[in-house]
Formats: C-alpha cells, sequence, structure tokens
C-alpha cells in the first residue's frame, strides 16, 4: 500500500509524496557546495518556525493520551500534533457512539 494514501494527509502533501516517491535519487547531480549551505539555512529556518505551546490538562486525560501513543508507536506530543493538525484541516471526524 502507497504510504502516502494516509487519511491525514492532505491533497498537496500527497502530491508530494508520490512526487518524491518517483524520483530516482541515484541519478540526481550532488548540489553545489553553495546550494547544499542554502539547503542546510532553509532547513534550520523551518524547524525554527515551530511554535512552542503549553497548555493545563487533566492528568488522567494526558495518561490516556501518552496510551494511545504507545500504541501508535509516537511520542504523545507528536499524536496532540497530529490531532490538532487533523482538526485544523477539518480531517478530524467525530465518531458517533451507539
Amino acid at each position: 500500500m502507497d504510504k502516502y494514501k494516509t487519511k491525514y494527509l492532505d491533497n498537496e502533501e500527497k502530491e508530494l509524496g508520490e512526487a518524491i516517491n518517483k524520483l530516482n535519487t541515484k541519478t540526481l547531480p550532488r548540489p553545489s557546495k553553495k546550494d547544499q549551505k542554502v539547503f542546510k539555512e532553509a532547513a534550520k529556518n523551518f524547524i525554527k518556525k515551530e511554535a512552542k505551546m503549553n497548555i493545563r490538562i487533566d492528568p488522567f486525560e494526558l495518561d490516556k493520551i501518552k496510551e494511545r501513543a504507545e500504541k501508535e508507536g509516537l511520542k504523545y506530543s507528536a499524536l496532540v500534533k497530529s490531532v490538532m493538525h487533523k482538526y485544523i484541516t477539518g480531517q478530524l471526524v467525530e465518531k458517533k457512539l451507539k
């Protein structure tokens, strides 16, 4: 199964993933030292743009989040970030209980 068919990626992210999968990296020329420096600087600037956020949460809920994250093989902060991403992009669907 194509790893870019996961539900939490939007269409642009899926297209980028598919384009990357099609690349034959062995045939690509090695970037010049100047280009490598530009790429490294861009990556550093991208990482810096993430903001930190502190929230207060009930200890019971935090324990449940940590349990779920462990089942998913994620750090709990990555799970929370993923859920928030899904929510703000409209990909989080409420499941109705019977």
